[in-house]
């Protein structure tokens, strides 16, 4: 029996390939729908050891490490810190663990590790794909959960007759949850298929069948769905503020128009 051991962490929002490539010595620019892989020959000056393992890391800031201890992932991401400064504040909060069992058993995918009688280099790619996307939309799902606290606490407020928001924070909101919306589409790629899938049946097949175990279309229907409805409930308060201010610069119109009555029947009786 053959393994092959796989973690994988959301990093960041996001990670210049092409930057890291061209510091390994892979003169090519890379599209949005790639991914960067560093093989023995890249890991070679990062790790003691090398032999069967590597890394894949994604443009929407996803890492999967194969065959890695955790000190070996984080000598790794410390090194790709001193080429890609977005990786700075990389965290290893959004992880997931899978196996790639080489067995005689019935192929069969679950959880936590799938069974192959023969594996294929499109077996880890699938999976790295998948994975990636998952913490990815891991970290996507707790940023959209904080925020509709926030909101939660502000319409706390409002049920008490109480409109305390202010222009930059609710700007900050807005853009927080353009964000969200912005990353999810251009960057984590969820309702595209990876290129090989077109070429190769069995490909897809492994493919939809992890995409189906780890719901990434529905995790995508309920992000898309909250961060709707959190823009449904920014614009109520972009325009509740709006009118609270208009109706602050009706009272100043009449004041200023009573003084200057007030004044000019004062003028009069003089």
């Amino acid at each position: 029996m053959d393994s092959k051991h796989i973690k994988v962490f959301a990093l960041c929002n996001e990670i210049n390939l092409n930057k890291l490539a061209a510091h390994f010595g892979i003169n090519r620019k890379f599209k949005w729908e790639e991914h960067l892989t560093l093989d023995s020959k890249q890991l070679k000056g990062i790790l003691k050891d090398t032999e069967d393992k590597l890394a894949k890391v994604f443009s929407f800031g996803s890492a999967v490490f194969v065959n890695m201890e955790h000190h070996e992932i984080v000598d790794t991401v410390n090194y790709l810190k001193n080429i890609e400064k977005t990786l700075l504040n990389a965290s290893y909060k959004y992880q997931d663990d899978y196996t790639i069992v080489v067995n005689d058993e019935e192929p069969s995918v679950h959880f936590e590790h799938f069974n192959v009688n023969k594996y294929e280099d499109y077996h880890l790619n699938m999976l790295s794909i998948v994975l990636a996307k998952s913490v990815a939309l891991e970290r996507v799902e707790e940023g959209l959960d904080n925020l509709l606290d926030e909101i939660e606490e502000i319409i706390a407020k409002l049920e008490r007759g109480k409109l305390a928001i202010s222009d930059a924070k609710l700007a900050k909101t807005v853009a927080t949850i353009l964000r969200f919306k912005f990353n999810i589409i251009s960057y984590l790629m969820l309702l595209d298929k990876p290129a090989i899938t077109w070429v190769n049946q069995e490909s897809e097949n492994l493919y939809s069948s992890l995409e189906n175990l780890f719901e990434l279309s529905d995790r995508y229907d309920k992000i898309k769905g909250k961060s709707e409805t959190l823009m449904d409930i920014t614009e109520v308060f972009t325009t509740m503020t709006y009118q609270k201010r208009g109706n602050i610069l009706e009272w100043m119109i009449i004041v200023l128009i009573s003084i200057e009555l007030v004044i000019a029947l004062i003028e009069r009786i003089i």
